[in-house]
């Protein structure tokens, strides 16, 4: 019986798909199964699927159900003692498995490992880093700040402990990741491998037409995560809040200078303002506005250069590094 359940959701994933069960069949720790999910494809997910011989392979197809279903269903077939997810397309280190199991291994009291992340564009190349969080133990509270394990290809956890909190929340179409890991950090300590393990892929070329179902999604799972929290910690829901929102900002910027990705981006930074007034003290935040006015106002022709002229100076990802990670000092009246 393997030890670790690998567990692949796929839609219509033919570019991807072959490129993501490689960089899982190349673990160094290769006593695991390699659980494959179709949920419904209707391109050559299949037939790629197919091409890969490996006995680790297990391949079950359903009609579509999303995410979060496909995970679950993957979780009702598994039969490792571990269990970890990767979505169809990002990609993993070859030591990715290994480094988590020993941190589990070593820490029997932690129910889930996690490594740090990095981007990558469309062609598998390398972007930007990602977070790099490292908090060890009681990682509720950090948590509740911010989804520090940024996506749901990055985390090994005990099949027990995924048992005991339940599946993944089928009603959220977005953010259903993050749920889940706030469910599990109320209840066990985490441990991190502090190395950039997960290969996140991203668009670089469009805004993601999902930003405003993320913006419901991920409200959603705020709101859910703080009804049962103690009221000790209720004083950090409008720090996730706000870090939220400039994410998405963040994400409304992402590719070429359009007004109505402008436009999204104000309404979204507003609202990060509204939840911390604190940002009008960060000299980051300005240089954001200065961006957004750039891109609503100047034509693109206009835009486009002078905003490589900038980039050249601050890089939008700086609001990120400003998202709030580190519990705010602010004290309970």
């Amino acid at each position: 019986m393997p030890l670790i359940s690998v567990i692949i959701p796929v839609y219509n994933g033919e570019k991807t798909i072959g490129e993501t069960m490689a960089s899982v069949l190349q673990q160094t720790f290769a006593d695991f199964e390699l659980i494959v999910i179709n949920d419904g494809s209707i391109d050559r997910t299949l037939e790629i699927i197919s091409s890969l011989k490996d006995p680790r392979i297990k391949v079950f197809s359903y009609p579509n159900a999303g995410l979060a279903a496909s995970r679950n269903r993957g979780i009702s077939v598994a039969v490792g003692e571990y269990i970890s997810f990767i979505d169809a397309d990002d990609l993993w280190t070859p030591d990715k498995l290994e480094a988590q199991l020993k941190a589990l291994q070593e820490n029997p009291l932690a129910a889930l490992a996690y490594s740090w992340t990095d981007l990558i564009d469309e062609l598998s190349q390398f972007i930007r880093i990602g977070g790099h969080v490292t908090v060890n133990g009681d990682a509720y509270a950090n948590l509740l700040l911010v989804n520090f394990l940024e996506n749901g290809s990055n985390p090994l956890i005990r099949r027990q402990a995924l048992i005991e909190v339940g599946n993944f929340d089928e009603s959220l179409k977005s953010a259903e990741d993050w749920d889940m890991w706030l469910r599990l950090a109320a209840r066990y300590p985490f441990v991190a491998v502090p190395v950039p393990q997960i290969l996140y892929r991203v668009n670089s070329n469009s805004m993601s037409t999902n930003v405003f179902r993320q913006e419901v999604e991920t409200v959603k799972v705020i709101e859910k995560a703080f009804l049962p929290a103690p009221k000790s910690l209720q004083y950090l829901k409008k720090y996730s809040l706000a870090n939220v929102y400039k994410y998405l900002t963040y994400k409304a910027l992402e590719g070429s200078p359009k007004r109505d990705r402008g436009l999204v981006a104000a309404r979204f930074m507003m609202q990060a303002i509204r939840c911390d007034r604190t940002l009008f003290r960060k000299r980051v935040i300005w240089k954001v506005w200065l961006k957004i006015l750039m891109v609503i106002i100047l034509p693109r022709r206009l835009a486009e250069p002078l905003l490589a002229k900038m980039n050249q100076l601050f890089n939008l990802h700086a609001l990120l590094v400003h998202i709030q990670v580190k519990l705010p000092t602010e004290k309970l009246s």
